[in-house]
C-alpha cells in the first residue's frame, strides 16, 4: 500500500515572504529599512520572473528578445549598447538580433557616424509587437491590484522617486 501523505506544509510567517532561507536582508544580518525594502523588491523580481516569461511566450519571444524590443522602442541603438543593456556579450546580441530579424521585427542599418557600427531599428511590425508586449506587461499583477488605491499611489510615488534621472537606479 502507498498511503497518500496528507500533512499540510507549514505556512510561512505572515510578515515574511515565502523566500527560501528568509529575507535576503535577514540572511545577511541587515535590519535597516533600506535593506529590507531591497530584499522585498528582489523577491518581487524573482517571483515575477515566471509571469514575465509566460507573457513573452504568448508572443513567441525569449525574455532577451522582449527586452531588446522594449529598449529599441526609444530609437535606433548600436548593437554594443544593446549588449550593455542586456548585460551580455556582443556575440549574444548577434544571436538575439538574428532571431528578431528573421521574424521581420528589426533591421540592421549602418550608423551614419561610423559605418562599421550597426544600428538596430524596429520595423513597423517590430513596433507593433513591441506595443502589444508592452501593453500586456503593463497589466499589474494581483499583488499590486489587491492593494488599496492609497497604497498603490504611495508605491508608485516612491518608485518614481527611486528612478528619477540622476538616481543610481
Amino acid at each position: 500500500m502507498n498511503p497518500t501523505r496528507t500533512t499540510p506544509e507549514p505556512a510561512a510567517p505572515a510578515a515574511q515572504p515565502a523566500w527560501p532561507g528568509g529575507w535576503l536582508a535577514e540572511e545577511t544580518g541587515r535590519t535597516d529599512p533600506a535593506s529590507q525594502a531591497w530584499s522585498l523588491m528582489h523577491w518581487l523580481m524573482i517571483s515575477g520572473k515566471a509571469r514575465f516569461i509566460a507573457i513573452n511566450q504568448e508572443f513567441d519571444l525569449a525574455p532577451q528578445q522582449a527586452i531588446a524590443l522594449r529598449i529599441l522602442g526609444s530609437g535606433a541603438r548600436p548593437m554594443g549598447e544593446l549588449a550593455r543593456f542586456l548585460a551580455c556579450d556582443n556575440s549574444n546580441v548577434t544571436g538575439i538580433t538574428d532571431r528578431l530579424e528573421e521574424r521581420g521585427l528589426v533591421r540592421r542599418e549602418p550608423s551614419p557616424q561610423d559605418r562599421r557600427v550597426k544600428l538596430l531599428v524596429l520595423t513597423d511590425e517590430g513596433e507593433r509587437l513591441r506595443r502589444e508586449v508592452t501593453k500586456r506587461l503593463a497589466e499589474p499583477p494581483e499583488w499590486v491590484t489587491s492593494l488599496p488605491e492609497r497604497d498603490q499611489r504611495a508605491l508608485r510615488d516612491i518608485l518614481e522617486r527611486a528612478v528619477e534621472p540622476g538616481s543610481p537606479a
